[in-house]
């Protein structure tokens, strides 16, 4: 798409955003209901995008994207009268007599750029929330998912009314237009790097900005820990699309006294995960794009390999790896893996453990695996992350009750649930006075009777 049809499809979502469709409740209902029934009838064709972009199999689709998209909408759709309802406040006493209330009102026009990931995902659950605070959106997915890109632009094609949502494919030139332009909002998923140049550009505009980036998120396994059940659920953290997930276990720091009983579970399950070739080749997603197979190849080079450390050039695979004794200064320390490859460090003390990690970045996530609930909540306490689990990974972020969003280097803003709706949302105060009753201590001339009356009151 080239940049007089980006300009046009803005214009075009600007001037239907000015009909005030998008403000009524029915309008936004509609269009979710529209969007869900979209959705469900191109199931089938996301899973077979999904399997193309990213080789992921049907479940995995399922349970990581497609399940998560239908609770964001069924938890939006029972909730948005409410939330659309202006909130009243008591007014102050400098206020009265007054009613006070809080209106939320959509934005505008908004950008949504979303990564290749989680294609589905990543671009359809910023949408919902988008549409359901009354906003008209640009949804701008990666060009390192095209079939999942397709996939879902079709959906808004078919589903939705013109003008509420246009999808711009294409790469870097496409995404340059979009972020020339004057948006209302900016929601934007990816690394910090680009997340640093979307916020740059944004600033010129003064455009408010989401962002939803990653980091190198830690795990720290203690001596009290269930080890069995700590390295079944690192496995799952790992290798669900093959560590490419911006929450993905990073690194693992064990108390070096279960240190090798880990590394030991750790090796049955990374080997085991897969029961034959046919399994692993069919099942097992391939990392995106063959620059970034190289890179991960070659931050296993050099390394202590327990288990894994091959790599299918033809078919983009990389085994599950594990890592030993992984020096802070070597390459795979030094930066997000992104992919099935799982350093191994030993610690001995936690409290120099949480010194240390304070030293970094804020991470996205942090993950504890623990039986003593004091320590646990004094990792809680003391370490700032996005969020995290204590004894599991991934699965805080699967819920439409709770926010989801990084600190720091990880990003800023937050998402899901109501959060996306008041992500999405201005919160506008206004006063409505009454005619009946004025204080006149407010009014010129200011005496001392005045000044002694505002002191008492105020």
């Amino acid at each position: 798409m080239n940049h007089e049809d980006i300009r046009l499809k803005f214009e075009q979502a600007s001037a239907f955003f000015a009909t005030n469709q998008t403000r009524s409740y029915d309008f936004r209902r509609s269009c979710l209901e529209a969007l869900e029934r979209g959705i469900r009838s191109h199931e089938k064709g996301l899973y077979l995008a999904l399997k193309k972009d990213l080789n992921k199999s049907e479940h995995e689709a399922f349970i990581t994207e497609i399940s998560l998209v239908y609770g964001e909408l069924s938890y939006i759709k029972k909730r948005l009268r409410r939330w659309m309802r202006p909130k009243r406040v008591l007014p102050s006493i400098a206020q009265m007599p007054s009613s006070v209330r809080v209106h939320p009102e959509p934005y505008g026009v908004c950008l949504i750029m979303s990564p290749w990931n989680y294609p589905a995902l990543l671009t359809l659950s910023p949408l919902i929330g988008a549409i359901a605070a009354g906003n008209v959106c640009l949804l701008k997915p990666s060009a390192y998912s095209p079939h999942t890109s397709s996939a879902i632009a079709t959906i808004v094609r078919e589903s939705l009314p013109e003008g509420v949502v246009f999808v711009v494919e294409g790469g870097r030139a496409e995404n340059e237009t979009l972020l020339d332009l004057p948006f209302d909002y900016t929601f934007f998923t990816g690394s910090p790097t680009v997340g640093r140049l979307v916020m740059e550009k944004a600033s010129r505009h003064l455009t408010p900005v989401t962002l939803e980036l990653g980091g190198r998120s830690p795990v720290i396994v203690d001596e009290s820990a269930d080890i069995e059940k700590t390295a079944k659920r690192l496995t799952f953290g790992k290798l669900t699309n093959a560590g490419q997930t911006c929450i993905a276990p990073n690194h693992v720091f064990v108390h070096r006294s279960v240190a090798d009983q880990l590394v030991e579970e750790l090796v049955k399950n990374f080997s085991g995960t897969f029961d034959s070739e046919e399994h692993y080749q069919k099942d097992y997603p391939r990392i995106v794009n063959r620059k970034h197979f190289d890179r991960l190849m070659q931050l296993i080079e050099g390394q202590e390999v327990a288990v894994g450390g091959r790599g299918d050039g033809e078919r983009l695979q990389i085994e599950p790896t594990v890592l030993l004794n992984s020096s802070k200064d070597s390459p795979v320390m030094a930066e997000e893996i992104f992919g099935p490859i799982l350093p191994v460090i030993p610690y001995d003390s936690l409290g120099d453990l949480i010194a240390e990690i304070k030293t970094e970045p804020k991470p996205l996530a942090l993950y504890y695996f623990t039986k003593d609930k004091e320590r646990a909540q004094r990792v809680i306490d003391e370490i700032s992350y996005g969020g995290g689990c204590i004894n599991d990974c991934l699965l805080h972020i699967a819920s439409p009750y709770a926010p989801f969003g990084g600190v720091g280097n990880s990003g800023m803003g937050r998402y899901h649930g109501v959060d996306s709706f008041r992500t999405f949302s201005h919160f506008k105060t206004v006063l409505k006075k009454s005619w009946y009753f004025d204080v006149s201590l407010r009014y010129h001339p200011f005496t001392e009777k005045k000044t002694r009356q505002a002191r008492r009151l105020l």
